[in-house]
């Protein structure tokens, strides 16, 4: 039957088969040409999209955290002694005057400059001298370092 078919139609499917090629053969030509004829553009645009690509990487790589952040939860254990001796020696070593150990005992609290003056009828700079005095004489730069020193030395509870 598909035989039949063919040989009946035979001219026509030759012509139709011989535009079709002719067509492709036309197409891919056209083509061709249109590459020639903007190879430039087209160098440029894939140039473009080369860059672009690895800027987006780049940016990627350098927008994501490289360390982990992770949480540790300790157990902290604090002595609550209610017979606090304080150490004589380590106070008459250092040679804090009573001011100084009442602002440093204040320091320990948490309250601030500000506060501490409040507590102990003194101006802003008198309670800065004191603490500037205490972090000389024990030889911190931060008032958690003089507190946590303070209490290592048995100055403070």
């Amino acid at each position: 039957m598909f035989r039949a078919f063919f040989l009946k139609h035979k001219l026509v499917i030759l012509y139709g088969c011989a535009l079709a090629l002719l067509l492709f053969v036309m197409r891919w030509l056209e083509i061709r040409l249109l590459i020639m004829s903007h190879a430039q553009d087209i160098y440029f645009g894939a140039i473009a999209l080369i860059f672009t690509a690895l800027g987006i990487w780049v940016a990627l790589k350098i927008a994501t955290p490289k360390k982990e952040v992770v949480v540790v939860e300790k157990t902290v254990y604090v002595k609550h002694t209610n017979d606090f001796i304080r150490n004589e020696e380590a106070l008459a070593s250092l040679n804090l005057s009573p001011r100084e150990t009442e602002v440093l005992e204040l320091l320990a609290t948490g309250l601030s400059n500000a506060e501490i003056a409040g507590k102990l009828f003194l101006s802003l700079n008198t309670v800065k001298t004191h603490t500037s005095k205490l972090y000389e004489k024990l030889e911190v730069k931060r008032r958690t370092q003089a507190v946590e020193k303070a209490r290592q030395m048995g100055i403070i509870a």
